[in-house]
């Protein structure tokens, strides 16, 4: 019986109410680390993101974007996850 329990799904499968929850906490929390950035960051975001697609099809939920502030800089990082086999656009 214990070798049949190893096999048997132990977690269950997410409903969408999960779902949508987990994803509000998301744009929540984004939401409240864009307040502290300066407002040409977004286009800023979207003119980079522009120039990367231009050159590689990337997938936008592969990208993710943070920013943070000290008294001596400002760091804009973006990490993107390239495909494997790059299929270039020209």
């Amino acid at each position: 019986m214990g070798l049949l329990d190893y096999f048997r799904a132990t977690q269950p499968i997410p409903g969408s109410a999960t779902v949508a929850k987990e994803r509000l906490q998301i744009l929540v929390a984004h939401d409240r680390a864009a307040r502290g950035c300066p407002s040409y960051l977004p286009q800023l975001q979207t003119e980079i993101l522009a120039v990367i697609r231009k050159y590689i099809d990337i997938d936008m939920n592969a990208v993710t974007v943070s920013y943070e502030q000290s008294d001596a800089h400002e760091v804009l990082e973006l990490n993107i996850i390239l495909p494997d086999s790059p299929n270039p656009l020209r």
